[in-house]
């Protein structure tokens, strides 16, 4: 019997073999999509449950919006600012200054050596590197440039900051005022509850660092728990706020108001003396 042969067609077998592949193919691409809906969905719902974070001051009659590592910087400056004595407007002039040279983050590079808050040259006699990298150790050194500036009490705020920069751009301090100011009269404790930081609490098995060495180094005390004057509260309240984040601090309590991670503060009933917080507790 003669083999039938099949031109210009497909044979049963190679029909089967089509189908199949047809099969996989589509059961791939279905799968595929069910996975990308999935990965979809995922990111819908951490978006959605997503927590922010920054920080909110609210010092003057206009609201600026910061991040939380321009909040710590900006409370330190302040903070050393107070231990060394100086009126409030000479953190207005360094937070201004900060803003236009880094906007107030802790760079670690810069024209030529300069590095820091205030980019300050380890090659022009303000430090070595690493010192200038502390950001406690770059304000004070800034503070004591200021100092031997002849009148610079009575001098605007621009060029206060140019008198110790020397920058190519003399006149950018100016845009910056505002903030700055702002920022000066929430970390002075000259407003009450002007700095709200809002961020999600990283749970570790490891008991949280304390504040308290640090706070002392800057502010050149720790008053906690203790009688103090409304500003002094309020500016450890708020540098509190600022370093919130880095010390896992969850409330903090001055002055009838209570501050948590949600980035509020709000109206509580408190007999107890002076500035207090607690701290997410290891294991947590």
């Amino acid at each position: 019997m003669a083999s039938t042969r099949v031109t210009g067609g497909v044979g049963p077998r190679r029909m089967r073999l089509d189908r199949q592949l047809a099969y996989r193919v589509s059961a791939a691409v279905i799968a595929v999509a069910l996975v990308a809906g999935t990965i979809v969905i995922w990111a819908s719902l951490g978006k959605k449950h997503a927590v922010p974070s920054g920080c909110r001051v609210t010092a003057t009659s206009t609201h600026y919006a910061i991040e939380l590592a321009q909040a710590a910087n900006a409370t330190t400056i302040a903070a050393v600012g107070k231990r060394l004595a100086l009126p409030d407007h000479a953190v207005t002039i360094a937070l201004a200054t900060a803003l236009q040279e880094s906007q107030l983050k802790n760079l670690s590079y810069g024209d030529r050596d300069s590095v820091g808050l205030f980019q300050q040259r380890p090659s022009q006699g303000w430090g070595t590197t690493a010192q200038i990298m502390q950001p406690d150790f770059a304000a004070t050194a800034f503070f004591k440039a200021l100092g031997r500036i002849q009148g610079w009490q009575t001098m605007s705020v621009t060029d206060a900051a140019q008198a110790v920069q020397h920058s190519d751009a003399p006149e950018a301090y100016a845009s910056w005022e505002p903030l700055a100011r702002a920022l000066a009269i929430a970390a002075t404790g000259e407003a009450p509850a002007a700095l709200a930081c809002e961020f999600a609490v990283v749970h570790s098995a490891l008991p949280p660092a304390s504040p308290v060495s640090a706070l002392q180094k800057q502010l050149g005390r720790a008053p906690l728990a203790t009688p103090v004057s409304a500003t002094e509260g309020w500016t450890v309240a708020t540098w509190l706020v600022g370093h919130a984040e880095q010390y896992r601090i969850s409330t903090i309590r001055y002055g009838g108001r209570e501050w948590t991670p949600d980035g509020r503060w709000r109206p509580v009933r408190s007999n107890a003396p002076g500035v207090r917080f607690t701290q997410d507790p290891a294991g947590s």
